[in-house]
Order: structure tokens, then C-alpha cells, then sequence
């Protein structure tokens, strides 16, 4: 795989079970570029431990007055040069290939576990947490995956260099031989609180993230009640500490770099002073001492690559734990589908709660509990609980679909949809089936002002079309937000429609529209909508009451207010100390509040049919 043939087509299956065996997993998966690697590799360490002995056979060939000696070793060290040249470049450049490659890999298998969690990601991982993962924990496994074949090359060097002073000058070569493994693992001791320190300082970042994450989504809020200050400093304070973590850790691997140094100095201080006695003894020569001392000073080039092997994985391991983590959660019911592509039609049903959503009809959930509501509304998405019964359209079981139809048949707006920056025509490029238009949608969900506000925000677009989106909408009020996200959906024009709260934000004559709307556009279409707003009960065609996650009560709006209190006090927010015994109060303030609402209507239809 070559960095322009990315995205992978397939980047695969996981080996999700551990930190380690998603390495290794990674490792495999790229073998060829890793091969590659260790081949260059091989090329470019021999060739620069081959300079020593080139090195040492011209110095004694000055010595003893060789010219054809002298020439050998100059030919041979052009050739070690020009090998280390060639095995350094393609080396970089292979290496910098498995880097890239392996961190599209497992971004590109974020990516589609994301896309196939859903909304259920941010609730089982935190926020912060899943940008950590997919920008800083990815670099480092590539770094890991990329460093290993380098590590190996620098390995065989070693183990070659040693076997060649063996042989070459066995009184040297057993000093060098004893020493470097030493030099190898004098700092093994240290590894495990560096890593300590390393762990420290990514929880205290992926903190910090989060934080600033939650500060920036709420900043309008925050600025409101004036609290932006007091998170600031949170922010400050966690920031400060991500330092003093990360001086802290920086102050470990200085310490190991310093061993790296001071160890191989000390070898080449005790080979030195061993050498010249045996240079005095004449046990050697001149030409072998340059070539043992040199061939120690070059060593000490791949040892440094045994550093970086204990940095990378100290710093990857615990990153690649957090993205098998992330890569290990699957749906409650996570099935590529044992049904045909064709898409089911008919009723929605939910097993667990008896809720049932006829076919084209406009169907209202009132439910006391807004966070029930919401794990409903997940559920008609297709993402029961673990080991929960699945939602049937038709008959048939939403999780034996395929996810991609699954997902055409139903569709879930969530309370808090996210709009993503960009122009507004980008926002509504999504998968629909192509019968309502975005004009349609738009007026629908009542967006003539915010269409209007975007034009007056963007400079140069006569089109509202082309207005620019901020990021995640935040230029926008919350009820334009809402309703941007409600034209969305309504455009995508799927066959089962959920809506979670679209209209909490907006006041009530717009509400008022946006529900005159939603009917007329989805009419014949099954439309399911989470509210306990009365305008858009009096819309519904059908209101189901759920109490205690069961339907206890089914029919009209007007008729519900009238024959069951509980759903009239959801409705009518009203509290056991203004309860009257029969209900009376609250079913007059519940007949009055329709009325007006009756009268709002009736007065915007005429305003309008005099425009």
C-alpha cells in the first residue's frame, strides 16, 4: 500500500482484545512494508558499519606503505558510503509509508465503528476521549508499527558488528561484546516509570480536551449567566498541569537519553585504554584499534534506535489499549443482516414498551421521562439495549437488517442534532430519496428567518444556499439550530421519521407552523414525534402515553386530557399542589390552553390567505 492509493478499500478486522495484540495485529497487516523497511534498513546500518573496518584497513595500509591496500580500502569505502546514501533515503521514505499508512488504517477503522455506533459512541466513550484516540493516540501507534522494522535492522547490525569484532580481534571484540548488551539494557529499569509518567500526562491531555470541548459548546450559555471566567480557569488549571506532567515525563527520557550517552563513553573510554596496552604489547595493531574504536563510536548510531523502540512503544502501547477499546464496542445486536436489501414496510412496533406506530400516519409518544424518551427513540433507531427485544417494521426485526438499509428505513433525530460548518447547501447534501425538495423542507420547518439571518452573517452570498454554516452551528440560535436540523431530516424523506423534542427550542407560533408543516409534508408517511408540546398533539393523528416504560393510554389528544390525569399533568406541567382532586382545574386550563392554540392558528392561516 502506497500513500496515494489511501483510503484502503477494506482496512480489515481488528484483533481488538488487546493494546498489544492491535499492534501486532497492525505489524501484520503491513508485512510487505515492513519488509521493505528491513531491507533498507539492513542496508543502510551495514553499510555505515562497514566504514570502521574500511576505516582501519587504509590507516594500517599508510602504515605499512600499501598503495593496492590503500586503494581496496578507498573503493570500499566509497561503496559503504554510497550504501549507507541509497539504504538511509529509501529507508525514510518506506518508513515514513508504514507511518502514514498504519495511521489511516486505524483511522479509517475509527471511522467505521463510529459510523456504525452512532449517537451510542458519545454515551459509552467520552467525548474528549474519542478525539484523543483518533488524533493523538493514532500518530503514536503509527510511530510504534513504522519504528519496529528500523529497531530490527538496527538489531541485526548490532549482533553482526559484535560477531565481525569476534572474529576480526577476538581481545577487543570480547570487551565490545560483553559491553553493548549492557548499553542495551541498562535502561530497562527506568522504562516503567517513564511510561508511568507518559500514561499520567495523556490522561491529564485527554482531560484538558474534554474540558476545553464542553467550555467551547457552552460558551454561549457560559457567557450568559457570565460563568465563562470560572471555566477559563478550569481550563488554565488543567492545562498547567498537563505541563507538569509533561515536564515530568520529559525529565525521565532526558534521563534515559543521558544513559544512552554517558554508557557508550565509558565502553569507549575502557576499549581505548584496553587497546593501547595491547597496541604496547603488540598484540595488535594500529589499524585494528582505529577499527574497534571506530566501529564502538558508529554503534553507537543503531543503539540509539533501541531508545526510540522503548519510547515508541511505552508511548503506543497504551494508546493502542484506548483505540482497541473504542474498536471492540459493537452494537447491542450487531449483525451485517440476514435479510434481503429490500426495505419493510408497514407498522413500527417496539416489543418492550407495546408502542406501535401505524403506517403513514403522524403517531405523538408522550413520555414523563425525557431520558426514557431519548433510549426510546434510540431503540426505533435499530439500537436496543443489550439483550432487548428488537424493533419490528413490518414484521420485520430492524437488527436483521442490513445497517445501511436499517438506517434508509428509520431515521432518528436526536434532541441535540449537530450541524456541521459549511454552506448550507453542503448541510442539506444528504442520501434522500429525492420527493421533497429542499425549498419544501426548508418551508416546513419554518427556516424563512434563519435563512435570512445566514445571509446576513455570510458576505457575498446573495443565496441563502450558499450562506456559510459556522461550526456546529454556533452563530445560530438554539431554535434555528433546531429547525436547520428538522428541515434535514424532513428532506432525507425516510420511510419511518423519528423526532426527538424538534421543537423545544422555538416559540409557540412557530411551533404552531413547524406542526402544521411536519403533517402536510409527511402525509401518507410514518412520522413518529417525542413531545409533550399541545400543539403538536393536537396534530398528531394518533398519541400514545407511555408511563413506567409502558403504553397505558392511546387515542386522541383531547380525549387523553380528558380520560387519563397522568397524561394531563405530563402536558400541562402541572404539580400535585395544583392538582385538583377531580382534575377539574387542569382539565379547563388543558381545554383553554387548545382553545388558544385554535386561535392562533386560525388567525395565521387568515394572515397569510390575505398575503
Amino acid at each position: 500500500m502506497q500513500i496515494q492509493d489511501l483510503p484502503y478499500p477494506d482496512p480489515g478486522v481488528p484483533d481488538a482484545r488487546s493494546g498489544p495484540r492491535f499492534l501486532w495485529w497492525l505489524f501484520r497487516n503491513q508485512l510487505g512494508g515492513q519488509c521493505k523497511a528491513l531491507a533498507w534498513g539492513l542496508l543502510h546500518f551495514t553499510s555505515v558499519a562497514a566504514l570502521p573496518f574500511c576505516v582501519g584497513a587504509a590507516v594500517q595500509a599508510v602504515v605499512d606503505r600499501s598503495e593496492s591496500r590503500l586503494a581496496l580500502a578507498g573503493g570500499l569505502l566509497a561503496l559503504a558510503g554510497a550504501g549507507s546514501a541509497i539504504g538511509d533515503t529509501f529507508l525514510h521514505r518506506t518508513a515514513v509509508t508504514n507511518w502514514i499508512t498504519a495511521a489511516a488504517r486505524v483511522q479509517q477503522l475509527l471511522a467505521r465503528k463510529a459510523a456504525r455506533l452512532g449517537s451510542a459512541l458519545t454515551r459509552r466513550v467520552a467525548a474528549g476521549e474519542v478525539v484523543a484516540v483518533s488524533t493523538g493516540d493514532v500518530e503514536k501507534i503509527g510511530w510504534f508499527v513504522e519504528a519496529l522494522s528500523r529497531f530490527t535492522a538496527a538489531l541485526l547490525t548490532v549482533v553482526l558488528v559484535c560477531a565481525g569484532l569476534l572474529v576480526y580481534q577476538p581481545a577487543l571484540g570480547v570487551v565490545v561484546a560483553v559491553g553493548l548488551p549492557v548499553l542495551a539494557l541498562a535502561v530497562l529499569p527506568l522504562l516503567p516509570r517513564a511510561t508511568r509518567r507518559a500514561d499520567t500526562q495523556r490522561e491529564k491531555a485527554g482531560r484538558a480536551t474534554e474540558l476545553a470541548s464542553d467550555t467551547v459548546a457552552g460558551l454561549r450559555v457560559l457567557r450568559g449567566i457570565g460563568g465563562e471566567e470560572l471555566f477559563l480557569d478550569r481550563y488554565r488549571r488543567a492545562s498547567q498541569e498537563v505541563r507538569h506532567a509533561a515536564v515530568r515525563s520529559a525529565r525521565m527520557w532526558s534521563l534515559i537519553s543521558a544513559i544512552q550517552v554517558l554508557l557508550p563513553g565509558l565502553l569507549l573510554i575502557a576499549v581505548v585504554w584496553h587497546g593501547v596496552g595491547l597496541a604496547r604489547e603488540g598484540r595488535i595493531t594500529v589499524g585494528e584499534l582505529v577499527t574497534v574504536y571506530s566501529s564502538i563510536m558508529v554503534l553507537t548510531y543503531p543503539l540509539r534506535h533501541f531508545e526510540e523502540i522503548a519510547m515508541a512503544y511505552s508511548f503506543s502501547r497504551p494508546s493502542a489499549t484506548r483505540a482497541a477499546g473504542v474498536l471492540a464496542l459493537e452494537r447491542a445486536t450487531d449483525t451485517a443482516g440476514t435479510r434481503p436489501d429490500a426495505l419493510p414496510s408497514g407498522d413500527l412496533y417496539d416489543p418492550e414498551t407495546g408502542l406501535l406506530a401505524s403506517a403513514g400516519l403522524l403517531t405523538a409518544v408522550v413520555c414523563g421521562d425525557p431520558d426514557a424518551a431519548g433510549r426510546l427513540a434510540e431503540r426505533l433507531g435499530g439500537h436496543p439495549a443489550q439483550g432487548g427485544a428488537p424493533v419490528l417494521l413490518g414484521g420485520v426485526p430492524l437488527d436483521e437488517l442490513p445497517l445501511d438499509s436499517a438506517r434508509t428505513a428509520v431515521l432518528v433525530q436526536d434532541k441535540d442534532p449537530v450541524l456541521l460548518s459549511g454552506t448550507l447547501r453542503e448541510l442539506l447534501d444528504v442520501p434522500a430519496s429525492g420527493a421533497v425538495e429542499p425549498r419544501a423542507a426548508l418551508a416546513a420547518a419554518q427556516c424563512d428567518d434563519v435563512l435570512a439571518a445566514l445571509v446576513q452573517g455570510s458576505l457575498g452570498a446573495a443565496d441563502a444556499m450558499d450562506a456559510r454554516i459556522t461550526e456546529r452551528g454556533r452563530s445560530l440560535s438554539g431554535g434555528q439550530r433546531q429547525r436547520l436540523a428538522l428541515a434535514r431530516s424532513l428532506l432525507t424523506d425516510p420511510r419511518v421519521l423519528v423526532l426527538d423534542e424538534p421543537t423545544s427550542a422555538v416559540d409557540s407560533h412557530t411551533e404552531a407552523r413547524i406542526a402544521q408543516g411536519v403533517r402536510e409534508l409527511r402525509a401518507g408517511r410514518t412520522t413518529v414525534v417525542f413531545t409533550s408540546s399541545p400543539l403538536l398533539l393536537d396534530r398528531a393523528d394518533r398519541v400514545v402515553f407511555l408511563h413506567d416504560g409502558e403504553v397505558v393510554a392511546v387515542g386522541a389528544h383531547r380525549e387523553l386530557v380528558l380520560a387519563e390525569p397522568r397524561y394531563r399533568a405530563v402536558v400541562t406541567r402541572e404539580t400535585d399542589d395544583e392538582a385538583a382532586p377531580d382534575g377539574s382545574a387542569a382539565l379547563t386550563d388543558a381545554l383553554r390552553h387548545d382553545a388558544v392554540h385554535d386561535d392562533v392558528l386560525q388567525a395565521l392561516e387568515e394572515i397569510e390567505e390575505k398575503a
